[in-house]
């Protein structure tokens, strides 16, 4: 692995918290994903020939599938060449940001080598990058500055790397690039997982070790999850004279909870009491420290060092 490769402090365990496991249910949901997206393999043959509403609402019913509701708000993301950017929590992430516009999708390598998905995003025209070889980066800016000449969308994280939602990473500027190589508009948004009762969830992130039928199963599992996306204003080309402003630009906020409430920083008491005044405040260990500094590091070596641009 590089030494400039994106990391995020997530794990399954410090941040993820649990579902209650719902199976009759969450065995349908499944069987609905699966075979909307064997659809998809079967409806990719026709390439260019699918309209862009169809696809849109595809990728819509594939989240719905799932048992995860979406909301979508903000603008409609303008024709003509475009970089689609956000920040990454899930696997969901894929499908709600095609459900904005679709686009040729930015993944890593690794992708291909998922079951049913991979080949299904090598067919739709995913470009792949080899986040393990920083030289191949200047040739798959080109790519997709190649892409976006021809008047089509790419979607991009450019954080790099999954985080739980609760916090989020860096946008790396490299991308940005492409953007500014080919004239293109960037349209930056925002993804939230929460449940329909109102409060934040990390039960759809795809984060650290986890593996991608751990993450579908959680999902499929988890009841009352909503999809927030929200389309911001679009960054017309000439804007912005630098990759670095750019980016900076289009980076969401970050979250109005501070740091130290993250699900990784924190332990809580095991076991219940009749009595709330009786629970201890949550404790920081040892393991918590070690991931606060690393987070400090991350951000630290995301704003200062020149393998940012990755």
């Amino acid at each position: 692995m590089s030494a400039w490769l994106p990391t995020a402090p997530c794990t399954p365990r410090a941040c993820v918290e649990p579902v209650a496991r719902v199976v009759p249910w969450a065995v349908l949901r499944l069987t609905a994903v699966v075979l909307l997206l064997f659809a998809g393999i079967v409806l990719s043959l026709f390439g260019a020939q699918i309209p862009a509403s169809l696809v849109r609402r595809w990728c819509r019913w594939i989240v719905r599938a799932a048992g995860v509701q979406v909301r979508i708000t903000g603008a409609a993301a303008p024709t003509g060449p475009l970089l689609l950017v956000a920040n990454h929590i899930s696997w969901l992430d894929i499908p709600l940001l095609a459900a904005v516009r679709p686009a040729r999708m930015l993944a890593k390598t690794e992708v291909r080598r998922w079951p049913v998905a991979g080949p299904l995003a090598a067919r739709g025209g995913v470009l792949f990058i080899d986040r393990d070889r920083l030289r191949a980066l200047p040739g798959t800016v080109a790519r997709i500055a190649e892409v976006l000449r021809e008047g089509r969308a790419v979607g991009v994280f450019p954080e790099g790397s999954t985080w739980c939602g609760r916090s989020q990473g860096v946008f790396r500027r490299a991308v940005f690039q492409a953007a500014l190589d080919a004239g293109a508009a960037v349209q930056p948004v925002h993804l939230r997982y929460r449940l329909a009762d109102g409060p934040p969830s990390t039960a759809p992130a795809f984060v650290g070790d986890d593996t991608l039928p751990a993450s579908v199963w959680r999902v499929v599992s988890a009841r009352g999850l909503v999809a927030e996306v929200d389309v911001q204003d679009v960054i017309p080309p000439g804007a912005h004279t630098d990759r670095r402003s750019l980016a900076r630009a289009a980076q969401p906020a970050r979250p109005a909870q501070p740091a130290w409430t993250h699900a990784a920083l924190v332990t809580r008491p095991q076991g219940r009491t009749k009595n709330p005044a009786t629970i201890p405040a949550p404790a920081v260990t040892v393991a918590s420290m070690e991931v606060i500094k690393r987070t400090d590091a991350a951000a630290a070596r995301a704003t200062s060092s020149p393998a940012a641009d990755a």
